[in-house]
């Protein structure tokens, strides 16, 4: 005759192990953005900073610059492959002048990012060095490339963990500004807006 209780001691871990493959199952259906990490600045202040600039004889590259107008922060090294799948995005942004982006070179040779600069384009109306990594830890930073949005008023609205592309573009970020702006939303969305935002390549 069996032992029930030899059969419990099977049982009971499938049964665990099928509720948590379920919970799980669940998780993954329901999340609407399964590649997006929730960071805890959205709707707070972006973090205040000050760093070198790329370019020798500019000043340095400050969170101050950024207020008043909405301001693209882009995170990037030359080092980082999917940075350079993103760049021709960055480089449309810049051309068709519908918010200025700070770069923030990562954790990068100095040499490297204005050579890359160089020979791929400069999207940047500013780009701050961020060696010791401060900057990238003060804004929460898994790793490059990472953008975030900044408002008129200072606050991050919205942070994107990987490459820019041009839907992602449309999609997250300029469906916001648009929205927080109807009065600006053709203007922004025509290749033809107005230029001020843009900035000749250093």
């Amino acid at each position: 005759m069996s032992d029930p209780s030899g059969k419990l001691r099977y049982l009971i871990p499938l049964g665990v192990f099928v509720l948590l493959l379920g919970v799980l199952t669940v998780g993954l259906v329901r999340a609407p953005e399964k590649d997006i990490i929730p960071s805890p600045l959205i709707g707070k202040s972006a973090p205040q900073f000050s760093v070198p600039n790329l370019f020798a004889g500019q000043g340095a590259v400050s969170s101050e610059q950024f207020k008043g107008r909405w301001t693209l922060v882009n995170v990037w090294g030359s080092w980082c492959y999917a940075c350079r799948a993103e760049h021709p995005t960055l480089l449309s942004i810049k051309q068709q002048a519908q918010v200025p982006i700070i770069g923030i070179d990562w954790n990068d040779d100095e040499t490297d990012a204005r050579d890359w600069l160089d020979q791929l384009g400069n999207p940047y109306s500013e780009v701050g060095t961020d060696h010791d990594g401060k900057v990238a830890i003060d804004w929460g930073v898994y790793g490059a490339p990472e953008s975030f949005l900044i408002s008129p008023g200072g606050q991050v609205v919205y942070k994107q963990i990987g490459a820019m592309t041009p839907e992602i573009w449309r999609r997250e970020f300029l469906a916001r500004i648009n929205a927080a702006n109807p009065a600006g939303a053709a203007a922004r969305s025509s290749p033809g807006a107005t230029r001020a935002a843009a900035t000749p390549d250093r």
